[in-house]
């Protein structure tokens, strides 16, 4: 008997997100550590790259490691500024991006990564020390996506306590398996 394992899907190197559906102070506590340290995270998971390095797919068909970058920190300042209108607006319609054509725009493809980089440490010491001042009935308050519904902002923290590390899952995937 042969035993066949599949490929990794290297869209998702820690998985799929699985939508939470309840939210108590220990999983945001976790959601919060883990939003904290995606920068830092991302960071060392670039550091040392050569430009042929970022400008690496990190999979078959996907975005450069530099398009990659770009894309978290566009990402999360979109999520910090929709974190600002919920709290101060009534279910606040949110806009939507196209995150593709965003990311092929000339400065997600040429420019050097660390202003981005730069940009989310900042944001997130910002946004991080926001989140952390909210209590449950805050972090129950709704924006509207006009693709997804109304969200509240513990589903937003689920989402990007999964979007950081997934992101940087894709670097490190790179690396070892290039061996970069």
């Amino acid at each position: 008997m042969t035993s066949t394992s599949e490929a990794p899907d290297l869209r998702y190197p820690i998985g799929k997100r699985v939508p939470r559906t309840s939210f108590t102070d220990a999983s945001r506590a976790a959601a919060l550590k883990t939003i904290a340290e995606t920068p830092a995270n991302l960071r060392r998971a670039v550091t040392g790259l050569t430009d042929a390095q970022l400008d690496t797919p990190y999979r078959p068909g996907g975005w450069t490691v530099r398009q990659l970058v770009h894309h978290v920190a566009d990402s999360h300042m979109n999520a910090y500024v929709r974190t600002r209108l919920t709290l101060t607006e009534e279910n606040p319609p949110v806009k939507p991006y196209d995150e593709a054509k965003w990311a092929e725009l000339p400065d997600a493809k040429t420019m050097p990564i660390e202003g981005s980089l730069a940009i989310l440490e900042a944001m997130h010491a910002r946004w991080v020390h926001l989140l952390k001042t909210l209590n449950a009935a805050q972090l129950n308050r709704t924006m509207f996506h006009p693709e997804h519904g109304a969200l509240t902002l513990d589903g937003l923290l689920e989402i990007y306590s999964w979007h950081g590390p997934h992101h940087v899952a894709h670097v490190t995937g790179l690396r070892e398996r290039n061996g970069f």
